[in-house]
């Protein structure tokens, strides 16, 4: 019920700021360059020139519905070119989120174990960097060393364009090659997803190492630790069951944060290597004043946000016995 409630709340404001950013929402969803009687078309079209009450009704009936309208630069209907671009950004980021949660809690377990050494100093050095450094620096860099200098995968794109694409099957490609018996795109465009799944993973993973390395120095030394040795638990056991699971707990909770950035993070990733995802799309957008398409873009990625944090808070309960889901709207509480 929470989550229901956060969505709605956060499309009202997506609404309001439409409003906000022009007294004339029937000009801007026209388009710069429409006549007097497209905008007066696209006014009756979308009740733009009814009260502020009847417009809302409107606009949440065409967002639950799916009802976007028709893109007025391309002429597409816009729930038909969210539905191309929105598989190829979740392979995207779901390829990421896995890199850096994993590289996270390696790199922050690491650093935690042999705390004060020099291995967690260097582990400390990597993740502080890779947390301060901005996404559009990282990608620049990476796409001159990996793709120019060192030539070792694609500078953009999904795929060698030489090799015929999958049967579209579940829009996302790589599984779709995977259906197909398509080895050969498969390939390609694993070697076209590296580069901009390691950009956004290492851009975001930092935040990770910090608090699993935080969470096992609260608890290495703690009393259930060490009577957890005392009862004669192996040495992994304890690192295994004690140490790590809690660290986890600490991972997950910032887990669906993380995968909020990471989601946002493709406008940036997406149009520098040329990845025809919803990011791309929506960079596109802004710079066209397009926002008949950027506000349902806004909306599917405040969605995922919000499914990302009920994620969390269901494996959260997982982890942690002591914690349930409530019956406030999926959010996680001690019982």
């Amino acid at each position: 019920m929470g989550s229901i409630l956060v969505s709605i709340g956060t499309i009202t404001i997506i609404f309001l700021i439409s409003h906000v950013l022009n007294p004339d929402p029937a000009r801007l969803w026209a388009g710069p360059r429409a006549r007097a009687s497209t905008i007066l078309a696209v006014a009756a079209r979308y009740h733009l020139d009814a009260p502020l009450y009847t417009q809302y009704y409107y606009f949440m009936r065409d967002i639950l519905t799916g009802n976007f309208g028709v893109d007025p630069l391309t002429g597409q209907n816009i729930l038909s070119e969210i539905q191309f671009y929105l598989p190829n950004t979740l392979e995207l980021v779901l390829c990421s989120f896995v890199i850096l949660v994993i590289v996270g809690v390696a790199i922050g377990y690491f650093a935690g174990m042999h705390f004060s050494t020099a291995g967690d100093s260097v582990a400390r050095v990597t993740y502080l960097v890779s947390w301060s450094a901005p996404m559009y620096l990282a990608a620049i860099v990476a796409i001159l060393v990996f793709a120019n200098y060192v030539p070792i995968f694609p500078s953009g794109g999904m795929y060698s364009l030489s090799i015929p694409p999958p049967k579209p099957v579940t829009g996302i490609f790589l599984i779709d090659a995977l259906i197909g018996v398509n080895m050969p795109a498969f390939v390609s465009g694993v070697q076209h997803l590296i580069l901009p799944a390691l950009v956004l993973a290492f851009v975001n993973f930092g935040l990770i190492s910090r608090a699993v390395r935080s969470s096992i120095l609260n608890v290495r030394w703690s009393t259930y630790v060490k009577t957890a040795r005392a009862k004669g638990l192996s040495e992994s056991d304890v690192r295994r069951k004690h140490i790590l699971r809690n660290a986890l707990i600490d991972a997950t909770s910032l887990s669906a944060v993380i995968f909020g950035w990471v989601l946002t993070s493709t406008l940036v990733v997406e149009e520098l290597f040329a990845w025809p995802g919803l990011g791309q799309f929506a960079y596109q957008a802004i710079f066209s004043d397009d926002y008949p398409v950027l506000i349902p873009i806004v909306v599917v990625f405040t969605l995922g946000v919000i499914a990302a944090n009920f994620i969390a808070d269901v494996i959260y309960s997982l982890l942690d016995p002591r914690i349930a889901l409530g019956g406030h709207g999926g959010a996680a509480t001690v019982t």
